[in-house]
Protein backbone atom coordinates (compact mmCIF):
# COMPACT_ATOMS: atom_id res chain seq x y z
CA UNK A 1 0.00 0.00 0.00
CA UNK A 2 2.71 2.13 0.87
CA UNK A 3 4.40 1.70 -2.46
CA UNK A 4 1.34 2.44 -4.31
CA UNK A 5 1.06 5.50 -2.40
CA UNK A 6 4.64 6.57 -3.31
CA UNK A 7 4.16 6.29 -7.08
CA UNK A 8 0.83 8.07 -6.94
CA UNK A 9 2.50 10.74 -5.21
CA UNK A 10 5.91 10.57 -7.88
CA UNK A 11 2.75 10.67 -10.37
CA UNK A 12 1.31 13.90 -9.04
CA UNK A 13 4.10 15.71 -8.47
CA UNK A 14 6.11 15.33 -11.82
CA UNK A 15 2.49 15.32 -14.26
CA UNK A 16 0.97 18.56 -12.33
CA UNK A 17 1.81 19.84 -8.48
CA UNK A 18 5.98 20.05 -9.12
CA UNK A 19 5.92 20.06 -12.82
CA UNK A 20 9.34 21.00 -13.54
CA UNK A 21 8.46 23.52 -16.23
CA UNK A 22 4.61 25.08 -15.05
CA UNK A 23 5.78 25.16 -11.24
CA UNK A 24 9.72 24.97 -10.69
CA UNK A 25 9.93 27.07 -14.04
CA UNK A 26 12.97 24.74 -14.55
CA UNK A 27 14.87 24.53 -18.04
CA UNK A 28 12.97 27.29 -19.91
CA UNK A 29 15.59 28.32 -22.18
CA UNK A 30 15.24 25.25 -24.34
CA UNK A 31 11.37 25.33 -23.49
CA UNK A 32 11.27 28.60 -25.26
CA UNK A 33 13.72 28.01 -28.03
CA UNK A 34 12.61 25.17 -29.63
CA UNK A 35 8.88 24.55 -29.19
CA UNK A 36 8.03 26.49 -32.62
CA UNK A 37 6.69 22.88 -33.64
CA UNK A 38 5.28 19.94 -31.81
CA UNK A 39 7.41 17.45 -33.04
CA UNK A 40 10.51 19.57 -31.62
CA UNK A 41 9.22 19.84 -28.38
CA UNK A 42 8.44 16.53 -28.68
CA UNK A 43 12.09 15.73 -29.94
CA UNK A 44 13.85 17.28 -26.94
CA UNK A 45 11.23 16.22 -24.10
CA UNK A 46 11.56 12.60 -24.75
CA UNK A 47 15.47 13.10 -24.99
CA UNK A 48 15.22 14.72 -21.32
CA UNK A 49 12.88 12.16 -20.42
CA UNK A 50 15.83 9.34 -21.31
CA UNK A 51 18.23 11.46 -19.04
CA UNK A 52 16.39 11.88 -16.21
CA UNK A 53 15.41 7.73 -16.03
CA UNK A 54 19.20 7.38 -16.79
CA UNK A 55 20.56 9.69 -14.70
CA UNK A 56 18.18 9.04 -11.20
CA UNK A 57 18.43 5.44 -11.66
CA UNK A 58 22.87 5.49 -11.63
CA UNK A 59 22.73 8.11 -8.90
CA UNK A 60 20.47 5.63 -7.12
CA UNK A 61 22.51 2.87 -7.29
CA UNK A 62 26.04 4.74 -6.54
CA UNK A 63 24.08 7.00 -3.83
CA UNK A 64 25.62 5.13 -0.59
CA UNK A 65 29.54 4.81 -2.46
CA UNK A 66 29.51 8.59 -3.26
CA UNK A 67 31.20 11.15 -0.65
CA UNK A 68 28.81 13.83 0.33
CA UNK A 69 31.80 16.44 -0.58
CA UNK A 70 31.71 15.75 -4.23
CA UNK A 71 28.41 14.40 -4.89
CA UNK A 72 27.46 17.49 -7.31
CA UNK A 73 30.40 16.90 -9.54
CA UNK A 74 29.87 13.31 -9.79
CA UNK A 75 25.82 13.29 -10.54
CA UNK A 76 26.95 16.18 -13.17
CA UNK A 77 29.03 13.57 -14.91
CA UNK A 78 26.76 11.13 -14.72
CA UNK A 79 23.98 13.31 -16.58
CA UNK A 80 26.55 14.57 -18.86
CA UNK A 81 27.39 10.79 -20.00
CA UNK A 82 24.14 10.31 -20.53
CA UNK A 83 23.37 13.53 -22.58
CA UNK A 84 26.28 12.37 -25.41
CA UNK A 85 24.52 8.75 -25.55
CA UNK A 86 21.46 10.08 -26.31
CA UNK A 87 23.14 12.89 -28.55
CA UNK A 88 25.06 10.14 -30.38
CA UNK A 89 21.79 8.40 -30.67
CA UNK A 90 20.12 11.18 -32.59
CA UNK A 91 22.83 12.11 -34.52
CA UNK A 92 23.01 8.52 -36.09
CA UNK A 93 18.95 7.84 -36.10
CA UNK A 94 17.39 11.21 -36.19
CA UNK A 95 19.88 13.49 -37.95
CA UNK A 96 17.51 15.91 -39.50
CA UNK A 97 15.91 16.67 -35.95
CA UNK A 98 19.23 16.84 -34.28
CA UNK A 99 20.18 19.59 -36.42
CA UNK A 100 16.78 21.44 -35.92
CA UNK A 101 17.53 21.21 -32.09
CA UNK A 102 21.01 22.17 -32.07
CA UNK A 103 22.70 23.16 -29.37
CA UNK A 104 19.46 22.51 -26.91
CA UNK A 105 20.14 18.82 -26.73
CA UNK A 106 24.04 19.06 -24.72
CA UNK A 107 22.54 21.84 -22.92
CA UNK A 108 20.16 19.26 -21.29
CA UNK A 109 23.20 18.53 -18.89
CA UNK A 110 22.84 22.30 -17.64
CA UNK A 111 18.66 21.96 -17.23
CA UNK A 112 18.22 22.35 -13.55
CA UNK A 113 15.31 19.90 -13.27
CA UNK A 114 17.75 16.83 -14.31
CA UNK A 115 20.38 17.63 -11.14
CA UNK A 116 17.75 18.94 -8.71
CA UNK A 117 15.98 15.34 -8.88
CA UNK A 118 19.21 13.55 -8.80
CA UNK A 119 20.05 16.00 -5.46
CA UNK A 120 16.66 15.47 -3.73
CA UNK A 121 14.95 12.80 -4.99
CA UNK A 122 17.47 10.36 -6.85
CA UNK A 123 20.10 10.23 -3.74
CA UNK A 124 17.94 9.33 -1.11
CA UNK A 125 15.68 6.31 -2.30
CA UNK A 126 15.73 3.23 -4.43
CA UNK A 127 15.90 3.16 -8.00
CA UNK A 128 12.12 2.06 -8.70
CA UNK A 129 11.04 4.56 -7.24
CA UNK A 130 14.01 7.14 -8.58
CA UNK A 131 13.38 5.63 -12.37
CA UNK A 132 9.69 6.00 -12.07
CA UNK A 133 10.27 9.82 -10.51
CA UNK A 134 12.40 10.58 -13.42
CA UNK A 135 10.13 9.49 -16.06
CA UNK A 136 6.99 11.02 -14.72
CA UNK A 137 9.29 14.15 -13.82
CA UNK A 138 10.16 14.05 -18.02
CA UNK A 139 6.54 13.15 -18.87
CA UNK A 140 5.74 16.46 -17.14
CA UNK A 141 8.32 18.29 -19.05
CA UNK A 142 7.34 16.66 -22.31
CA UNK A 143 3.51 17.42 -22.21
CA UNK A 144 4.44 21.07 -21.56
CA UNK A 145 6.70 21.23 -24.50
CA UNK A 146 4.07 19.24 -26.41
CA UNK A 147 1.37 21.87 -25.50
CA UNK A 148 3.60 25.17 -26.17
CA UNK A 149 4.88 23.51 -29.49
CA UNK A 150 1.08 22.83 -30.27
CA UNK A 151 -0.32 25.80 -29.59
CA UNK A 152 2.44 27.66 -31.62
CA UNK A 153 2.67 25.48 -34.54
CA UNK A 154 -1.41 25.79 -35.35
CA UNK A 155 -1.24 29.67 -34.82
CA UNK A 156 2.04 30.21 -37.06
CA UNK A 157 1.80 27.90 -39.94
CA UNK A 158 -2.01 26.38 -39.25
CA UNK A 159 -0.48 23.07 -39.25
CA UNK A 160 0.08 20.36 -36.77
CA UNK A 161 2.77 17.30 -36.47
CA UNK A 162 4.81 19.14 -39.29
CA UNK A 163 8.42 17.56 -39.71
CA UNK A 164 6.70 14.32 -37.84
CA UNK A 165 9.40 11.92 -40.43
CA UNK A 166 12.38 13.84 -38.97
CA UNK A 167 11.16 11.90 -35.37
CA UNK A 168 9.61 8.71 -36.41
CA UNK A 169 10.64 7.86 -40.36
CA UNK A 170 9.41 8.66 -44.19
CA UNK A 171 5.80 7.00 -43.15
CA UNK A 172 5.06 9.53 -40.56
CA UNK A 173 5.09 12.62 -43.30
CA UNK A 174 1.47 11.57 -43.75
CA UNK A 175 0.84 12.22 -39.71
CA UNK A 176 0.93 16.31 -40.38
CA UNK A 177 -2.49 17.69 -40.37
CA UNK A 178 -2.95 21.38 -42.09
CA UNK A 179 -5.87 22.94 -39.86
CA UNK A 180 -5.84 26.35 -42.30
CA UNK A 181 -3.57 27.52 -45.42
CA UNK A 182 -1.74 30.32 -44.84
CA UNK A 183 0.70 32.39 -47.60
CA UNK A 184 2.78 34.34 -44.69
CA UNK A 185 3.40 32.55 -41.48
CA UNK A 186 2.07 34.49 -37.85
CA UNK A 187 5.10 36.11 -36.60
CA UNK A 188 4.58 36.74 -33.07
CA UNK A 189 3.69 32.69 -32.60
CA UNK A 190 6.62 31.35 -33.72
CA UNK A 191 9.21 33.98 -32.77
CA UNK A 192 10.41 34.18 -29.12
CA UNK A 193 7.69 36.64 -27.93
CA UNK A 194 5.28 34.05 -28.75
CA UNK A 195 6.81 31.42 -26.79
CA UNK A 196 6.91 33.81 -23.86
CA UNK A 197 3.19 34.47 -23.83
CA UNK A 198 1.97 31.15 -24.75
CA UNK A 199 4.06 29.93 -21.29
CA UNK A 200 2.22 33.05 -19.68
CA UNK A 201 -0.65 31.25 -20.96
CA UNK A 202 -0.16 27.95 -19.49
CA UNK A 203 0.40 29.01 -16.01
CA UNK A 204 -2.34 30.76 -16.11
CA UNK A 205 -4.45 28.19 -17.34
CA UNK A 206 -2.76 25.86 -14.07
CA UNK A 207 -3.53 28.38 -11.85
CA UNK A 208 -7.06 28.68 -12.63
CA UNK A 209 -7.65 25.08 -12.03
CA UNK A 210 -5.36 24.40 -9.04
CA UNK A 211 -7.71 27.61 -7.28
CA UNK A 212 -10.90 25.20 -8.57
CA UNK A 213 -9.68 21.84 -7.48
CA UNK A 214 -9.01 23.97 -3.53
CA UNK A 215 -12.43 25.09 -3.84
CA UNK A 216 -13.94 21.87 -4.63
CA UNK A 217 -12.12 20.21 -2.16
CA UNK A 218 -13.16 22.35 0.56
CA UNK A 219 -16.60 22.41 -0.24
CA UNK A 220 -16.12 18.60 -0.15
CA UNK A 221 -14.75 18.54 3.28
CA UNK A 222 -17.47 20.97 4.50
CA UNK A 223 -20.35 19.01 3.53
CA UNK A 224 -18.58 15.61 5.09
CA UNK A 225 -17.69 17.74 8.32
CA UNK A 226 -22.05 18.67 8.19
CA UNK A 227 -22.74 14.81 7.47
CA UNK A 228 -20.50 13.65 10.32
CA UNK A 229 -22.22 16.52 12.32
CA UNK A 230 -26.20 15.35 11.35
CA UNK A 231 -25.27 11.67 12.03
CA UNK A 232 -23.40 11.96 15.81
CA UNK A 233 -26.50 14.10 16.60
CA UNK A 234 -28.95 12.37 15.22
CA UNK A 235 -27.07 9.22 16.95
CA UNK A 236 -27.42 11.41 20.36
Amino acid sequence: MTSMNEYRELTWQGLWKNNPALVQLLGLCPLLAVTMTVINGLGLGLATMLVLIGSNCTVSLVRNFVPNEIRIPIFVMVIAAFVTIIQLLMNAYTFQLYEALGIFIPLIVTNCAIIGRAEAYASKNPIQYAAFDGFMMGLGFTVILVLLGAMRELLGYGTLFSGADLLFGEWAASLQITVFETESPFLLAILPPGAFLGMGFLIALKNVLDKRIETMMASDTEQKSVMRARVTAEGS
